[in-house]
């Protein structure tokens, strides 16, 4: 059976060194700050981009988008979004 969302969510957590979450939420800025840092994406950590940036950034750098552009990462990442962010700190 595939891991939950939610699932997912806390292994990428834990793989960045962040703290699991007992109920279902979003990443904060600081878990995508902590991402992105695992995955190389370069941001400035005295002031975080945006939500949209990082998730845009993160899925670039794992080759599922071909830009960083924020416009097209408004939301939450998706299950298959996930699964490749979750893939990608694995080293699989």
């Amino acid at each position: 059976m595939s891991p939950t969302v939610d699932e997912l969510r806390n292994e990428i957590r834990a793989a960045v060194g962040r703290y699991e979450r007992p109920v279902s939420t979003a990443f904060t800025k600081e878990a995508l700050a902590a991402i992105c840092e695992a995955v190389g994406y370069d941001i400035d950590a005295d002031r975080l981009p945006s939500k949209p940036q990082m998730r845009a950034g993160i899925l670039f750098r794992i080759g599922e988008r071909d830009d960083d552009d924020p416009a097209g990462a408004e939301r939450p990442f998706r299950k298959e979004e996930l699964e490749a962010i979750a893939a990608a700190l694995d080293g699989d």
